[in-house]
């Protein structure tokens, strides 16, 4: 698991993990039941307070996206929470403003465009 932190961006570093985390989850590139890192070693590989670490786990945690085990760590939970969905349907929102703004710059209408999609998606 790979997060990236800016102390650069003025977000705090704890919401910067809780938002990186519920990406991952809701991208489907940690998958329910997968373990997250130990909050000391994930400290350490970010080079932050374990405290902070920490709180992130308990913020996920509540947000019901996480759960932890007494001694065996802190695992995705299993089945998609909603919490997960409305990340999906942020994530893709946003890429679709995106893409409604360029086919606007580029004067091609919207059933044009809902055409093309629809002819990528016949190729996957």
């Amino acid at each position: 698991m790979q997060l990236r932190i800016s102390d650069q961006d003025g977000v705090p570093i704890y919401v910067q993990v809780v938002r990186q985390i519920k990406y991952l989850v809701s991208s489907g590139r940690l998958a329910a039941g997968a373990q997250l890192p130990p909050v000391r070693k994930l400290a350490e590989q970010l080079l932050i307070n374990p405290n902070t670490v920490a709180r992130a786990y308990r913020e996920l945690e509540g947000d019901g996206l996480v759960t932890s085990r007494q001694g065996a760590g802190v695992f995705v939970a299993d089945g998609v929470s909603p919490l997960a969905r409305r990340e999906q349907q942020r994530l893709l929102t946003e890429r679709i403003d995106v893409l409604l703004t360029e086919a606007r710059q580029m004067k091609v209408d919207v059933e044009a465009l809902i055409e093309m999609i629809r002819r990528r998606s016949e190729s996957f």
